[in-house]
């Protein structure tokens, strides 16, 4: 049962929330004004909303009647009844409390206003599948990414270690960037499941406009997340640009596994995007940190 409560919290794509506080903190340090508890918080607060979100994603959408037993996708819990609706229901709500709580104690390191972007996230959380319009059901799922997962993340988690915007000018192309990058993962995701989508009404940006458009979208997200990023570029030393080369050479190949994939084969696709957005993030913070040292 536990192995059954670990999938449902889906780790292939909790990485996505990991790395927008490694950016975050990736530009907090290029300004030496790295500091640890705030990053720990942030790093805490964002796989709890993440887990909350996927838990959520899983109740309601089974309520809802979008799932189906034997989907390409990871394995539902509740839709194959190894979970029942109740305690993913309890699961949702309870790590979303664990997780506003653990928001409150951001309030050491910012102001009050702190606590209405806590709420929208927690409200992002269960209105992507939730709610009287579900985002992922109308083709917003893609923006609120962008937005939860980079903006949000990255800006904060560098305004709370600097006490201050004064890094706004790195961390917002830097936030951008990552919400690109992280968009991606939905992309593999809703790509492997248009045609179940499509059957219940439910529609993704692959269902819009099609596997072929968002096929070239998935590439041009990551080169478009590496061009934004070239204020931050610019800053740093010349031989920092592996970074975002090394990253395109991962992004681009993976890229080409999908375009030839279909089903249950594009699910270590999309782990491997996640992975290829976390490598990103670790090796911009290693540049980071090498430059500050010297």
């Amino acid at each position: 049962m536990t192995a059954r409560w670990i999938e449902a919290m889906r780790p292939r794509t909790l990485p996505v929330s990991v790395s927008g506080v490694i950016a975050g903190t990736a530009c907090a340090v290029m300004d030496g004004a790295f500091s640890f508890t705030p990053a720990i918080l942030c790093l805490l607060f964002a796989m709890l909303a993440q887990i909350a979100s996927n838990f959520g994603n899983e109740y309601f959408d089974y309520k809802n009647g979008i799932d189906r037993k034997g989907r390409d996708g990871f394995r539902r819990g509740v839709t194959e009844g190894d979970i029942s609706p109740k305690a993913m229901k309890y699961a949702t709500f309870g790590t979303l409390a664990i997780a506003a709580a653990v928001g409150c104690t951001m309030l050491f390191y910012a102001d009050w206003w702190i606590i209405p972007i806590g709420i929208a996230i927690g409200i992002f959380a269960l209105a992507y599948s939730a709610g009287p319009y579900p985002l992922s059901h109308h083709g917003l799922g893609d923006v609120a990414v962008i937005v939860f997962f980079g903006v949000a993340p990255v800006t904060l988690t560098c305004y709370l270690q600097q006490g201050s915007w004064e890094s706004i000018a790195t961390s917002l192309p830097t936030s951008i960037a990552i919400g690109l990058l992280a968009a991606n993962v939905l992309i593999v995701n809703n790509y492997r499941d248009m045609d179940d989508d499509r059957a219940v009404n439910k529609n993704t940006t692959v269902v819009i406009f099609g596997r072929n458009r968002m096929r070239w979208c998935y590439l041009l997200s990551g080169i478009t997340g590496m061009a934004v990023m070239f204020p931050v570029w610019r800053i740093l030393p010349l031989y920092c640009m592996a970074v975002p080369l090394l990253y395109l050479g991962f992004h681009i190949n993976t890229w080409r596994k999908i375009s030839s994939s279909q089903g249950a084969a594009l699910n270590p696709l999309l782990g491997e995007t996640a992975r290829n957005l976390l490598i990103f993030t670790l090796l911009f913070l290693a540049a980071a940190i090498i430059c500050q040292s010297f």
